[in-house]
């Protein structure tokens, strides 16, 4: 009998990180409609420190705002991507900058997704589902599975 814990931590789980109550509001409730957790942030310092925390998950999928208080998103993204765990994470940057130059910046330092502001409840509901519900063939293998493979010796 699997324990709850392992369980749960196999559920698709949200990351939410926006300095706006409002739109951490609009996604927790946009991601909850479609039957996900989320946990969100109103800055990238508290979250990267919640993520090193012992009560830390890793997240599925990350919500990230680029103009926020104490941390920019663009070097939230970037301590994101150095962390191995966190760098297969898909992230979509949700944003009022509608520059060429940011979206360039965002998608160099490895945002998958450039959405502006203001958007939609139904654009969300397709990017949670086009990566939540995705293949899992295709995503790149977790390293919590390179270990379980070399501790059974890569036998498959």
């Amino acid at each position: 009998m699997e324990d709850e814990t392992s369980e749960k931590s196999m559920e698709p789980y949200i990351l939410i990180i926006d300095d706006s109550p409002t739109i951490r509001a609009i996604l927790e409730m946009t991601a909850n409609r479609e039957s996900y957790a989320a946990r969100s942030f109103s800055d990238g310092y508290m979250a990267l420190r919640w993520l090193a925390s012992p009560d830390g998950r890793i997240p599925t999928l990350i919500f990230l705002d680029l103009t926020m208080p104490r941390m920019d998103g663009f070097t939230v993204l970037r301590h994101l991507k150095s962390k191995p765990a966190l760098a297969v994470v898909p992230v979509i940057v949700l944003t009022s900058r509608e520059g060429r130059i940011d979206q360039l910046k965002a998608r160099l330092a490895g945002a998958d997704e450039y959405l502006t502001k203001p958007f939609t409840q139904e654009q969300i509901g397709v990017l949670l589902h086009g990566y939540l519900d995705a293949p899992t063939q295709a995503a790149p293998p977790h390293p919590r599975d390179h270990a379980i493979l070399q501790a059974q010796g890569d036998r498959l």
